[in-house]
């Protein structure tokens, strides 16, 4: 669903405030940015830390971006939490995250209500603990009817497993009767996939250097703007943030076509 045509939503003062302050004009802002949190274990490495020091840092940057996007009043802020491939990493820091996701969804709730926030999941339930679904069904419940921004946690997220997904449920239709293999195109391909009623993202962001998008949002980024930078994502804040809106609104999209003169 691409969403070059429409504009953040209504700023406030606070907002205006701060567009003036970083240097730039509303239109010039993505719709819905995507970001790849990546360089937690490095920064705490680097520090001579455990890993799970970095993640506990990276929730902050989590605070810090979510409400800078909200101030600007961008419509969607969808953050890559835990992928399907992290499964692979050592159990006690799997447990912590998930002892820190549950934590941030109980603490943050109230702040997600008062500042007008809709929370989603998007990714796969099964596999993770029943406490931390619990609280997740919780927060997405309270904050449901919120009409301001939404933000999307990726949480037991790949895109491989929601296009196979997608397809499977297109597939039992068919097999049903529901539809006709001539009925399935783009649009409808879209409305199976766990981003379903979701803006694409305009601009995907990824932290800590790394040139790859390691499986994420595959069929929504078709035409994202994608920008790289060194910073680790504990050490990333408003400042990195306003450095990407600033290379955003310097690209010219084309969405496949030409650019008119």
């Amino acid at each position: 669903m691409s969403s070059a045509t429409l504009a953040p939503s209504n700023l406030t003062e606070e907002g205006r405030n701060r567009l003036a302050a970083i240097g730039l004009n509303q239109d010039q802002l993505p719709r819905h940015v995507a970001i790849i949190m990546d360089g937690n274990g490095r920064w705490a490495q680097e520090r001579g830390l455990p890993r799970v020091f970095g993640h506990r840092r990276g929730i902050q940057s989590v605070r810090a971006v979510s409400e800078e996007c909200r101030r600007l009043g961008l419509t969607q802020l969808t953050l890559y939490c835990l992928s399907v491939e992290n499964w692979k990493r050592p159990p006690r820091e799997l447990k912590f995250l998930m002892r820190l996701l549950r934590h941030f969804l109980v603490v943050e709730r109230d702040e997600l209500a008062s500042e007008n926030i809709r929370l989603v999941m998007i990714g796969e339930r099964e596999g993770l603990p029943p406490d931390v679904l619990a609280e997740m069904d919780r927060t997405v419940e309270m904050t449901r009817n919120n009409t301001g921004m939404t933000l999307a946690l990726a949480v037991n997220y790949g895109g491989r497993t929601e296009i196979a997904k997608a397809a499977r449920r297109i597939a039992e239709k068919v097999a049903r009767g529901e539809l006709l293999p001539s009925d399935i195109n783009e649009s409808l391909f879209d409305q199976h996939l766990d981003t379903a009623g979701m803006p694409d993202p305009d601009l995907l962001i990824r932290t800590a250097g790394e040139m790859r998008v390691s499986n994420y949002l595959l069929w929504q980024i078709s035409y994202s703007e994608l920008w790289v930078t060194e910073t680790n994502w504990p050490d990333f804040r408003e400042d990195n943030l306003a450095e990407s809106f600033h290379a955003y609104a310097g690209r010219k999209r084309k969405f496949g076509g030409l650019i008119k003169s």
